[in-house]
This record gives structure tokens, sequence and C-alpha cells, in this order.
């Protein structure tokens, strides 16, 4: 049952692995950035309300409430070769928003530092 334990985490930590800013996930729930500081404190949060970060965010709901680092590690590591690292955000933007752009390219590439860190961290193993 510990898996099912402080979704606030959770979410923080999914939000940093994709590299997403407090103030980016907020823009998304139409929320300030205090609010979502403040909802990765809570333990839970509202079914509805879940799903809504979770669209935000890029996931099913499933994979904040199972998130674990070991398996992020695992999917980072399976998807690395055959994933298009685009295909992990929902971002929204209009056409000629060349620093929403920029933000989305420099994220793409810290996504390809990461899955080479995690990478190299499971051949040591």
């Amino acid at each position: 049952m510990a898996e099912t334990l402080h979704i606030g985490r959770k979410i923080s930590r999914i939000r940093e692995l994709r590299n997403m800013k407090q103030e980016t996930l907020a823009a998304e729930l139409g929320i300030s950035q205090q609010a979502v500081s403040k909802l990765e404190q809570n333990e839970s949060i509202d079914e509805v309300y879940l799903e809504r970060v979770a669209k935000a965010l890029g996931v099913d709901p499933e994979v904040i409430r199972n998130f674990n680092e070991e398996s992020a590690i695992y999917n980072f590591q399976t998807n690395n070769d055959s994933a298009n690292p685009t295909n992990n955000y929902q971002c929204r933007f209009e056409r000629g928003n060349e620093e929403e752009i920029k933000t989305l390219k420099e994220e793409i590439e810290y996504l390809r530092k990461q899955n080479a860190q995690l990478i190299e961290l499971l051949a040591k193993k």
C-alpha cells in the first residue's frame, strides 16, 4: 500500500523527470505556481483533479498512482532507442511562439541526457 502514498511527491518527481517547471504545469492547469507547489505537498488529491494533472504531464493517471524510481529508470532505458522524445509532451503552442519552441527543444535535450545517464547507471548494476 506504500506505493499509493504521497501523490504530490510523485507528481513532483514526474514533473522533474520531464524537466517541466512548476510554472509550466501551472499554466497547463490554469492555476498559479504557488498552487502547484501546494499540490505537490499533498499526500492525496481528488481523482478528477489527478486526471487533469496526469493529462498536463502527458501521462496516464495510473503512472502517477504507481510511480516509483525503479520503474521510471526501466521505462527510460526501455524506450530510449525507439521513442521520439517529443512524444512525451502534450504541449499546446501557437504558431510563431519561438520562446515556447526553444523551451521544448531544451526539454528534449535534457531528456536525452537523462536517458543516457540512466542507461549508464543501469549498465553499472
